[in-house]
């Protein structure tokens, strides 16, 4: 596999809308399943799926701990990463704001 391949994989598994509330939600820190279901307007099925998808894309790792399962961010610079994003789209709703005189 090319690593442009994985860079995609990586980069659609966070263009998602559901997984993308998930990893914010984690950007506070690690949530077992239970905490993340909370107030998630889907299945405990549908959440299971994109947590895989996640982790397959290396997003998030998955740890047990008894009947307990918890995730987390895998690397910290995920989260530098959507500061990022959401400085940039941020920066341009402003600008847009500005140009209609708002």
């Amino acid at each position: 596999m090319k690593i442009e391949d994985l860079e995609v994989k990586f980069l659609k598994a966070l263009s998602h809308p559901v997984r993308l509330k998930i990893v914010k939600k984690l950007k506070k820190g690690t949530l077992c399943v239970c905490e993340l279901d909370k107030d998630l307007e889907f299945s405990q099925s549908n959440l299971s799926q994109h947590l895989r998808i996640l982790r397959d894309a290396s997003v998030l790792t998955k740890e047990r701990d008894g009947s307990r399962i918890n995730y987390s961010i895998k690397d910290e610079r995920i989260i530098k990463l959507l500061d990022i994003v959401q400085d940039i789209v941020l920066k341009d709703i402003l600008d847009i704001n500005d140009k209609l005189g708002g």
